[in-house]
């Protein structure tokens, strides 16, 4: 067993003491690694002591916790390892919030710590018996539930009664779907029954708390799993309930090769579908987040049926779905920003012999040039969950290298050769709209000819713009602002006369 040497000595020197007034076990998640192989993230480890007791054995050491966790402090090069914890044994009394138990005590053996676990995978210790010259050591497994026989049939069963167990935490209902998509495992049957008949709980835990546990969950290989286990077990609703929306409203219709026959997905599935590649394909959690978000308005915005269904302006209003959504499960700005980005652009159109280099220099402008290379990515997510035979077409790809062929030329009017005291230096003004009218249109000047981002054309330009009425220069720069959303619009056009949508 690959344990670190630093945890070895921990236990040994504990397992050590003369009389075996104590025995110290690692215990929990980091048992149930170890015997399958993985390599464990945290290392627990629990101890019939008190923590005062524990402070004698380890003089270096702080407590300052209701758990009675002891922080052991070590001199290891590794940073996960430079403090060590130790809990003791112990029970815990009812849990009135269904999240956090009323009382904590002290137990009397390893097999009580163990009874107060979730499932019986978690529900293992191991002692160190001996540590042999060769730096191998003899354990022994503690396993009063029989978690190495649910490990070798890959199934989460909760400890106990399930009902119990689930009562007593409720985070526990999704922590149950993390570690199944996690390890690949299935949930037992009357494991499974308790999740769905106590599935209303789960509106107990903090949105923080679901939110971590959901990244856990997209974050794995088998994220749309995941996402289909919450659905099947009723604890969606209490995650994301919009994408329940999307369960019984077809959102893609394909034709097949018969050209008679058609496939249609509904929006669960093509999001499932989608979020699925993206997992597959190891992108990152915005993107995956986009991919499970994309066409999250599309039951809202469904006009018509089958082939003549029509969903225009989903992907705006899922854009507004999508910040309220992230919004509600507390995640970070940084990551909302980007999910909304990417899920309002998704429905870019792009046509080699339609769209132009400026419509390009547009799009990677709307989405951010620091975005542009995972929008890409959720488009081909995209195109994989309808179901389409080439994930990257032509026209992707051609977008792709035009992408490349335009990221360094202006899209904002901080890539400008000129900024705003220059324009004011220029026309000697202070600081007024009239600033902003003129890099509002010269940005769009050249966004249409990068060539003409040199300071000698633009102040050149200013000097002519100087002429104009303040009330030209701001239908100027209106016509401008127009122009912006120029691509958007022709999005709508094209894909109205091409796909009806």
């Amino acid at each position: 067993m690959k344990i670190p040497q630093e945890i070895k000595n921990v236990l040994y020197k504990i397992n050590s003491i003369p009389d075996k007034k104590y025995e110290a076990y690692l215990v929990g998640g980091c048992v149930r690694d170890l015997l399958l192989n993985r390599l464990p993230k945290d290392w627990d480890i629990t101890i019939n002591a008190t923590p005062q007791e524990i402070q004698k054995i380890f003089s270096n050491s702080f407590y300052e916790n209701q758990f009675g966790t002891v922080s052991i402090i070590t001199n290891s090069l590794d940073e996960s390892l430079k403090i060590i914890e130790i809990t003791p044994f112990r029970l815990e009394g009812k849990y009135s919030d269904k999240r956090h138990p009323d009382e904590i005590q002290l137990a009397f053996s390893i097999e009580e710590d163990l009874s107060r676990r979730d499932f019986t995978i978690n529900a293992m210790a191991l002692k160190i018996k001996k540590i042999k010259n060769d730096n191998t050591i003899d354990y022994e497994i503690i396993d009063p539930f029989n978690g190495q026989n649910d490990l070798k049939n890959k199934l989460i069963r909760a400890v106990g009664d399930p009902f119990k167990r689930f009562n007593e935490d409720a985070l526990r209902l999704m922590r149950a779907v993390r570690l199944a998509v996690q390890l690949n495992f299935e949930i037992e049957s009357e494991t499974k029954k308790a999740i769905i008949q106590l599935a209303d709980n789960l509106k107990y835990v903090s949105l923080e708390r679901i939110r971590d546990e959901l990244i856990k969950i997209i974050m794995t290989e088998n994220a749309a799993l995941g996402i289909e286990m919450l659905h099947d077990l009723k604890l969606l609703p209490y995650v994301i309930k919009e994408l329940e929306d999307g369960v019984n409203v077809i959102g893609v219709t394909k034709k097949l090769k018969s050209h008679i026959k058609y496939e249609s997905l509904t929006v669960f599935e093509h999001s499932l579908k989608t979020l699925d590649y993206a997992a597959k394909n190891n992108f990152n959690l915005e993107i995956r987040l986009a991919a499970l978000l994309h066409d999250i308005a599309k039951p809202i915005t469904k006009k018509g049926e089958g082939l003549e269904a029509s969903f225009k302006e989903h992907e705006q209003e899922g854009a507004k779905m999508t910040k309220k959504i992230l919004s509600r499960l507390h995640f970070p700005n940084k990551i909302i920003d980007k999910v909304v980005k990417l899920v309002r652009w998704h429905f870019f159109f792009y046509d080699v012999d339609v769209v132009t280099p400026a419509g390009v220099r547009r799009l990677i402008r709307n989405v951010g040039p620091e975005n542009i290379d995972d929008l890409l990515k959720l488009r081909e997510a995209d195109r994989s969950g309808s179901g389409l035979p080439k994930i990257s077409s032509y026209r992707l790809r051609h977008l792709e290298y035009m992408v490349e062929k335009v990221k360094k030329d202006p899209i904002e009017p901080k890539m400008l050769k000129i900024k705003g005291d220059d324009v004011m230096k220029i026309l000697n003004i202070s600081s007024s709209p009239k600033v902003g009218w003129m890099l509002n249109i010269l940005l769009e000047e050249v966004i249409d000819d990068p060539q003409k981002n040199t300071k000698e054309y633009l102040e050149k330009r200013i000097k002519e713009l100087e002429k104009l009425s303040d009330q030209e220069l701001e239908k100027m720069a209106k016509e401008a602002k127009i122009k912006k959303e120029e691509f958007e619009k022709e999005i709508d056009q094209k894909i109205k006369e091409k796909y009806n949508v």
